[in-house]
């Protein structure tokens, strides 16, 4: 979306009083960029019902549970000693900090140049965490769990696409330079052979 930015608000500055063309235009430009504008929302929708289902199955475990399973409905987990009781320090830490890391990451990926949603994304780089923390130290400890270790993934997969994109970007930069060397070279060939030529 970054790399599209510049498009976008110059499609948004040429068309901001008609509505209409202006989203007939950016629609023209996704599908001509094979870009999914609510793309980023798939793994939230994916990720709602099995959260969902672990709140529920944590909060009433003996609901969903069968009497061969009571012993498994209040396991420990390392330092934990009911998965289904709030933690209440060290989870919600690891799940505020780790979600502060992945949207602050996330936002450095697709957030170039428009500076409302910057603002905006601003505010809610610590308001969202701090929720986080609030909220884990409710819900079960499997849930924080869960929602931590989500986090640290979205970190290490969102270092992995910066990587990726710095290398794509710094490929095509070298093409580019080596293209405009090659004109450079072309031109300065035709000018000796046109010297040549004229003696």
């Amino acid at each position: 979306m970054s790399t599209m930015q510049p498009r976008v608000q110059e499609i948004q500055r040429k068309y901001a009083n008609d509505k209409q063309k202006m989203n007939e235009e950016l629609n023209k430009l996704y599908r001509e960029s094979n870009f999914n504008p609510l793309g980023g929302c798939l793994p939230l929708v994916i990720q709602m019902p099995i959260i969902f289902g672990l709140f529920a199955l944590l909060r009433n475990p003996m609901k969903y549970l069968d009497d061969n399973m009571v012993t498994a409905a209040h396991e420990s987990f390392l330092w934990i000693k009911d998965l289904a009781q709030p933690d209440l320090w060290i989870l919600p830490i690891l799940a505020g900090v780790g979600t502060f890391f992945a949207f602050t990451m996330t936002q450095q990926l697709t957030m170039a140049g428009n500076q409302q949603a910057a603002t905006m994304n601003r505010i809610m780089k610590f308001i969202f965490p701090i929720s986080i923390l609030w909220l884990a130290r409710a819900y079960p400890a499997g849930l924080a769990i869960y929602w931590a270790g989500g986090q640290f993934l979205q970190i290490f997969f969102n270092w992995r696409m910066n990587k990726i994109r710095k290398e794509i970007n710094d490929k095509t930069e070298k093409e580019k330079l080596v293209i405009e060397a090659e004109k450079i070279l072309e031109k300065k060939r035709r000018a000796r052979l046109s010297k040549v030529k004229g003696k």
